[in-house]
């Protein structure tokens, strides 16, 4: 909990009635390597912070699994229209390796955003940093090469590049592994 309450504590300055929420409300999870965080076509119910780990966001395309996004430490990951709207949608959610996460629901969140400025303008920051990140990815996949693509990839993602199996980076780029496997010995 405490790596948890100093991530928010990066963006706020979280009130002792802040803090004692969070205890109460954030639930701690344990998952498993391909252990799944959220079920594709159901409602996702929980936003994760992660501790420790790594995840994935992906969707089935026909019979092939296409990556849309990645989450370690210090991340947050969620399937955010079925999140907010409580719909299902075709996301899942799933552990590459073993993961520590933090989870609050729509509920705990609304609450807290509600009667805590601090938290208010977390949620702001956070999504404001989620808004720009995804406006960046797409103005690379649709206006980008290959390998500006997997350039703007390494930039963004750096810390935990090793840690990515390449298929999943090939899908999550929109190109062949054999292209990325060209774009990786140009150099």
């Amino acid at each position: 909990m405490h790596a948890f309450l100093q991530h928010i504590a990066q963006f706020t300055t979280p009130s002792p009635p802040l803090v004692e929420e969070l205890r109460q409300r954030a639930q701690h999870h344990h998952f498993g390597k391909h252990e799944l965080l959220h079920a594709a076509d159901t409602v996702c119910r929980r936003t994760y912070w992660i501790e420790q780990g790594l995840v994935r966001i992906y969707f089935d395309k026909d019979g092939k699994l296409v990556t849309d996004g990645f989450a370690a430490e210090n991340a947050w990951m969620t399937s955010a229209y079925s999140f907010m709207r409580g719909e299902p949608d075709a996301y899942a959610i799933a552990a590459i390796e073993p993961t520590e996460a933090y989870s609050l629901g729509l509920d705990d969140l609304l609450y807290l955003f509600d009667r805590f400025h601090e938290m208010e303008r977390f949620g702001r920051v956070i999504m404001s940093a989620q808004f720009i990140e995804q406006s960046e990815r797409l103005n690379s996949l649709r206006f980008t090469s290959p390998a500006e693509k997997y350039q703007h990839f390494c930039a963004h993602y750096r810390p935990i590049l090793g840690r990515l199996p390449l298929g999943m980076v090939a899908s999550y780029l929109g190109i062949t592994p054999e292209t990325l496997s060209r774009v990786r010995a140009k150099g």
